[in-house]
């Protein structure tokens, strides 16, 4: 007699109490979705490695030419690998003209590292009151803020350098870093995306323990927008420490010039332009902001693939 005991003995695949089953997958399709897939890998991959070169080329191309003596600047065919290696034009180029270096980099980092302080402070205070606190005309204003961003830059720089002017602030550092201090659209905007996508039980649960909306901010969410406060920073440094136009307009004594401003007059104290020695002066300022984002580029990352969750 056959009982339920012996079926199940006789179906290995299946147990007491399990359903039977169900069809498997032929191998010869499994595999050829895993081809598939490791195609689709190899295209993705071989894409960004290209994609990645071709951004590099003018940074490879730079160092190259700080690399050259004069008579391989512009050798045709151009060398990639210039021989012999002139490394002295690194010292030459920030030397030669006797320009106080020191001193424009001492500039370059009051005004980056005051403008960035300020923009980060100014603009979570207020992407915090677009994103966690709820006011009449809330939506209406951040829009308003928004449209700020069309502007071109170009448009505010003449009643900007008015209204610097009756202030007495030219030719100081002011006009470079206290601007910052009201906030800055873009980096509202990031902000308030990535707030928006903490759960609002915090501030409720801290409202019950008697917390206010600064300590809110302070305690609760600044700790946890780390990432989104380093990419801040980090426009906000780049932004600051490569800026040009501001410190040409509102800068004239050279005991105040920045390091972009050396760079842009490096030609004119020379009878024959020596590119060699401009990229090599290029490639030691640019080594500042290639070392902020290789130790920051994790919560970069992170910053930028979390903000925007919630709309």
């Amino acid at each position: 007699m056959i009982t339920n005991e012996s079926v199940l003995r006789a179906e290995p695949g299946r147990s007491r109490g399990n359903p039977r089953p169900g069809p498997r997958i032929p191998a010869a399709m499994a595999g050829s979705k895993k081809r598939q897939e490791l195609f689709r890998q190899v295209i993705s991959y071989t894409l960004l490695c290209f994609f990645g070169f071709t951004m590099t080329i003018p940074l490879l191309w730079m160092i190259s030419t700080a690399l050259k003596p004069d008579a391989l600047v512009f050798s045709i065919p151009p060398q990639w690998f210039p021989w012999p290696l002139v490394w002295r034009n690194f010292i030459s180029s920030l030397t030669l003209l006797g320009h106080p270096v020191h001193l424009y980099a001492w500039n370059t980092v009051v005004i980056a590292g005051l403008g960035v302080a300020g923009v980060v402070l100014s603009s979570s205070l207020v992407a915090f009151g677009f994103a966690r606190l709820d006011f009449p005309g809330r939506r209406s204003l951040f829009l308003l803020v928004l449209s700020t961003m069309m502007l071109p830059r170009i448009v505010t720089i003449v009643p900007q350098f008015i209204l610097f002017q009756k202030l007495g602030w030219l030719d100081t550092f002011k006009p470079l870093i206290v601007p910052y201090w009201f906030g800055a659209p873009f980096h509202i905007f990031l902000l308030r995306q990535f707030f928006l996508a903490i759960p609002k039980e915090l501030d409720d649960a801290a409202r019950v323990d008697g917390a206010s909306s600064l300590q809110i901010y302070w305690r609760i969410i600044l700790p946890l927008s780390k990432p989104a406060l380093a990419t801040v920073a980090i426009f906000a440094f780049v932004y600051h420490w490569n800026d040009l136009l501001e410190p040409l307009i509102f800068l004239a004594s050279q005991r105040n010039w920045t390091l972009a401003l050396f760079l842009a007059s490096f030609q004119g104290y020379m009878q024959q332009p020596r590119w060699n020695l401009l990229m090599a002066a290029s490639t030691v300022l640019t080594l500042p902001v290639l070392v902020l984002f290789f130790f920051t580029q994790r919560l970069f990352i992170t910053g930028i693939a979390l903000t925007g969750i919630k709309g």
